[in-house]
């Protein structure tokens, strides 16, 4: 008998030690996260809190109450501007922007819907009190502007607003340690500082870095807008694919710095986090691109795009239908009942723009 008491008590000091091998580690990993999260939590709310702008509004003045986006579908819009020293700002202070994409999110299907505005689309700004390239309105009248000009153009309510400059762009992609495109054809291209040649790409798939895939998202010497916009939104898909993966949860701290630091929006931190949910429904995020149809169009010396009507009016029930809406908001008549004459003033405008 008490061989087999000393037997047994044997097997269970092993068992205790095996329990205990195993269970520290877990324990600590644990831990481990949960200290991890909890200083991502606190960081990304200091810095985005510190990115909070207000632009004005309550709320859109095509909405009859403001949206919660933890229950609501919501829209929010993109703008890229180029705020380094090399490109200078006009008098007030604004730059143009270079990148419009209106983000339409549904909270049902957790489906996402990217519209690229072409830069050079030829749309009334009523800061500037006549119809001129949509580029334009951040730069008479900043964000408030432009997000009056999109809602104005659309049709639909325009809810939250994110600028970033290029810094933003470059940072996040090498946060995430690149991203792979496909490259259509050989390129060329200045890097953020204006460098000619700086950037050489050859064609096919390959990994860009944050100048290289910039320069990618930029171009457009050998196509058009439309095709330049869906480019933009081929990197920033990577980029939101890549940043929702296991492999980067410990390059999260990067991105929060990043986005942080380069980034106005009049989004709180508490309205971001209720965009978490589109990244961890326990399915595929699905993405849907669109673009605006339209044609070249040079009355004089100015080029502008023209839209296609009976296109927009489709992307307009589009949107609509994306974020639930009916039909019983409509533009200002001021706005969208102008009509070309503008064009002899805009023709006298001899100013052009390399991107």
């Amino acid at each position: 008998m008490p061989d087999n008491s000393r037997r047994v008590k044997r097997k269970k000091r092993r068992l205790k030690k095996r329990v205990v091998f195993i269970l520290v580690p877990i324990l600590i990993v644990f831990f481990g996260l949960v200290s991890y999260a909890t200083y991502l939590y606190v960081k990304a709310d200091s810095v985005f809190s510190d990115s909070y702008k207000d632009d004005g509004r309550e709320k859109s003045e095509l909405r009859d109450t403001t949206v919660d986006p933890d229950v609501d579908n919501v829209s929010v819009l993109i703008m890229g501007v180029d705020a380094s020293d090399i490109r200078k700002n006009n008098k007030n202070g604004n730059s143009r922007t270079d990148t419009l994409i209106l983000a339409t999110l549904n909270k049902d299907d957790k489906s996402v819907k990217l519209l690229s505005i072409p830069r050079d689309s030829y749309v009334y700004v009523e800061d500037a009190g006549k119809k001129t390239k949509i580029t334009e309105a951040h730069a008479y009248g900043g964000p408030k502007s432009t997000i009056e000009t999109v809602e104005n153009l659309l049709d639909i309510p325009v809810d939250y607003y994110a600028k970033v400059n290029f810094e933003a762009f470059i940072d996040v992609v090498n946060a995430v340690d690149g991203v792979t495109i496909d490259v259509p054809y050989e390129m060329n291209e200045l890097n953020s500082k204006d460098q000619a040649g700086a950037i050489h790409l050859l064609p096919g798939e390959q990994k860009l870095n944050g100048e290289e895939a910039l320069a990618f998202a930029r171009t457009r010497k050998q196509d058009n807008d439309i095709e330049r916009g869906k480019r933009q939104q081929e990197v920033i898909k990577a980029v939101m694919k890549k940043a929702v993966s296991m492999n980067s949860i410990l390059k999260i701290d990067n991105i929060i710095e990043a986005v942080g630091k380069n980034m106005t929006t009049n989004m709180t931190f508490d309205e971001m986090k209720s965009f978490i949910s589109y990244g961890t429904s326990g399915k595929s995020l699905d993405i849907d691109s669109l673009t605006l149809e339209g044609q070249d169009y040079q009355p004089g010396r100015k080029y502008f795009y023209k839209l296609d009507e009976l296109a927009l009016e489709d992307t307009k029930q589009i949107l609509k239908s994306q974020l639930d809406l009916t039909d019983n908001t409509s533009a200002t008549a001021s706005e969208t009942d102008q009509t070309d004459e503008d064009t002899s003033i805009e023709a006298s405008d001899n100013s052009t723009n390399s991107y």
